[in-house]
């Protein structure tokens, strides 16, 4: 009988396309992968992948056999999520990779109640405002606040993204509140990162600017601390400054507009086909905590 962990780690070669990469997700070297493949095909008596030093691909048989494997593992995974569910016991661990700020102040406050309903689960949470490789590394799940492009992923919405052109009162009273949306030319913005675009939308649809930053950084927090400090203007998310706005410290400028709406919060995952019970119950805490309309707009 076919060793079940070779079906793994066959369907983890095809979802990366790489041995290497598929070792670093199951933490097996690159040479004991293409030892348990080879022994996969051995066993099965039919080549499964064609190898060349570019790329991996699937033959006829291995297409075939990767669609029946998927099923297997999906089932299997359905098995454990009924037992587990049933215990309310959780294992292993889940390894997350989150915006530094987002991460910070909705996700880190928010693990309590769900490690405490799992207790044998262990949480890795990364937090970079850079896009992480998830299969390469080794990521169960990303949350990214991003318009998604990347088809050869999954994605799942949490949440609208709300952002506003924001600045504090004492930025406005010494440099003028701006009426029309040319005018930001002529003030001091605050751009998340350096030559970003400012994607918008307003009265007469879509727009893009790209604002002059007299501040240079790769940390979208020092922009939020200068936008409160009255170094200029920022486009701001209301998850981030929602408080500030609500007491006064910064006051939306331009209110027709606003960030592009294409932008949401979204969990995004490998594979809908082969998705581990740990990950979908977390995507599922996330998406009721935070909801259509989520607590910070509220």
């Amino acid at each position: 009988m076919t060793n079940l962990g070779d079906l793994e780690i066959f369907a983890k070669v095809v979802a990366t396309g790489s041995m290497s990469l598929a070792g670093r997700a199951l933490g097996f070297s690159p040479a004991v992968i293409s030892k348990r493949i080879k022994r996969l095909e051995d066993r099965l008596g039919t080549r499964l992948l064609q190898r060349t030093t570019r790329q991996i691909s699937l033959t006829e048989a291995g297409q075939g056999f990767y669609d029946r494997v998927l099923g297997i593992l999906a089932g299997l995974e359905e098995a454990e999520f009924y037992i587990s569910g049933r215990s309310a016991q959780m294992h292993g661990t889940l390894k997350i990779s989150a915006p530094t700020s987002f991460g910070r102040m909705h996700i880190a406050p928010h693990l309590k109640a769900f490690m405490e309903a799992h207790p044998a689960l262990t949480i890795n949470l990364v937090l970079t405002d850079e896009f992480s490789d998830i299969v390469g590394g080794g990521f169960d799940l990303a949350i990214r606040i991003a318009e998604l492009t990347d088809s050869s992923l999954v994605a799942r919405r949490l949440a609208p993204v709300r952002r506003l052109l924001c600045a504090s009162p004492d930025y406005l009273a010494a440099h003028g509140e701006p009426e029309h949306i040319d005018e930001l030319k002529h003030h001091r913005c605050l751009p998340a990162h350096n030559n970003d675009t400012w994607r918008l939308d307003g009265p007469d649809g879509a727009l893009s600017l790209r604002p002059e930053g007299m501040l240079i950084t790769n940390s979208s927090e020092v922009i939020r601390e200068a936008v409160i400090a009255g170094l200029g203007i920022a486009l701001r998310s209301t998850w981030d400054i929602g408080e500030e706005l609500k007491a006064g410290r910064l006051v939306q400028v331009l209110p027709a507009y606003e960030g592009s709406h294409n932008v949401a919060l979204s969990a995004v995952y490998p594979s809908r086909q082969f998705l581990p019970a740990k990950v979908r119950l977390f995507i599922d805490y996330l998406a009721e905590l935070y909801g259509p309309i989520p607590y910070w707009e509220r």
